[in-house]
């Protein structure tokens, strides 16, 4: 069977198909081009959650759109054009006709205070845009953390297994000799299921983490993350002093203050309806007794009902004093929050510090002569099981300060409300 085809429908088809297969290879190299490096650094993380997430793309679009209502709000109302028949006589012969324009001009400073108020607007989405850049910024560092723990956890299992298997190799020779009954066997080749059965969830979790940064990213869920690179923060902390002097550069403070500005603004508009409205009407007429000519009127709006002006102004004002409440309110929280993350920031470098250069090399310390003892005889397999449990537990421990101290420093990022000085 043959199927005609028109010229020119087939000419479309082809045009059609050569733009999707376009269009296509255009969305595979537009996935494929984000290359994460390898290894992944903290600070690319937070550079990539800036410059990819979708809720940043979309304040910005809010703040574009804001950008145009001073120009909007501050211009004339449109003018009226009105043909009119002023008079028609019943018998005929002719009629009063005239076409007018008519603008309505305000006699006060309303179209100014309007803009500024429009203006004070823009600025507080301006300050939302870096306000979600801050949020997405320790979203993105927190994913990144967890996701190093659990890769961290996992080598450790790896290594707790190996460990826990020499424990396995020296209670069976024990019991081989008749120096230990089937028991140690059977205790030694528990601790190493656990372990095993610890490291087959750890895979899960590592993806779960995986997805999670992913996510942070605006990646897939499903892509595959390149290695970690170690995080190194700056030494030693910042001093409360110079915290206290970079929170006046907050984006919540700076929005409440752009609130501050609006309800002010908001006043004065309120306050400008007190001042009439100018109307300026003027077109060509023709009449039948005079024929054609002009015409020209003015008017003025009266403000009569003042009860109902008093209360849209006292309304501002009640609003003003609402903004200023709330930006006194959150400046008292915002040092709240530095201050707690900076004092969390030092409980963290203490931890980590003395679990790294303490308590870990005491916790190695005891494996060895543990292992020695339960081989001579001399120490029983329990002890040897603690002294491994014990340094599982510390390397663990030491695995979460090292965690929890990069969240502290990322916290202490979002409080100055910059990650820039701490993100090496």
């Amino acid at each position: 069977m043959v199927i005609a085809m028109n010229p020119f429908t087939g000419l479309r088809f082809a045009l059609l198909l050569a733009i999707w297969a376009t269009t296509s290879s255009a969305q595979v190299v537009g996935q494929a081009t984000l290359v994460l490096p390898a290894p992944l650094t903290l600070a690319d993380v937070v550079r990539l959650a800036s410059e990819r997430r979708d809720e940043i793309q979309a304040a910005g679009a809010r703040t574009r759109a804001a950008e145009a209502r001073p120009v909007i709000v501050s211009a004339l109302d449109d003018p009226m054009v009105s043909p009119s028949i002023d008079h028609l006589p019943f018998m005929g012969g002719g009629a009063d006709i005239s076409v007018t324009i008519e603008q309505q001009i305000p006699l006060s400073g309303v179209r100014r205070h309007r803009r500024a108020s429009a203006l004070a607007d823009v600025d507080r989405l301006r300050a939302d845009v870096n306000r979600t850049t801050l949020d997405v910024g320790i979203q993105a560092a927190s994913a990144f953390l967890m996701l190093q723990e659990r890769r961290r956890t996992q080598v450790l299992v790896s290594e707790q297994i190996a460990l826990a298997r020499d424990v396995v190799a020296a209670a069976n020779a024990r019991y081989a000799s008749g120096t230990a009954p089937q028991s140690d066997v059977l205790r030694a080749e528990l601790e190493v299921a656990r372990l095993e059965a610890l490291a087959r969830a750890l895979v899960g979790e590592s993806l779960a983490a995986e997805a999670m940064l992913n996510t942070s990213l605006a990646l897939d869920a499903d892509r595959a993350i390149p290695p970690l690179a170690p995080v190194a923060f700056p030494q030693p902390p910042p001093s409360w002093s110079a915290i206290k002097s970079a929170l006046a550069a907050r984006p919540e403070l700076a929005s409440g203050r752009a609130e501050v500005v609006r309800a002010e603004a908001d006043i004065q508009v309120m306050r400008d309806m007190f001042q009439p409205m100018g109307t300026i009407r003027t077109g060509p007429a023709s009449t039948m007794a005079e024929g054609r000519g002009w015409m020209a009127m003015v008017g003025l709006s009266l403000p009569v009902w003042r009860g109902k002006l008093r209360a849209g102004v006292a309304e501002a004002q009640a609003m003003r004093a609402m903004s200023e409440a709330d930006l006194r309110a959150m400046t008292r929280m915002i040092e709240g929050d530095a201050a707690v993350a900076l004092n969390r920031l030092k409980a963290a470098r203490d931890r980590q510090a003395a679990l790294s250069s303490d308590v870990l090399p005491r916790a190695r310390m005891a494996i060895a002569p543990a292992v020695a003892g339960y081989t001579s005889g001399q120490v029983p397999l329990v002890g040897v099981i603690e002294a491994v449990q014990a340094l599982w537990f510390v390397q663990a421990d030491l695995i979460a300060a090292d965690m929890e101290l990069g969240l502290a420093w990322a916290r202490v990022g979002r409080a100055v409300g910059s990650y820039e000085a701490i993100v090496q």
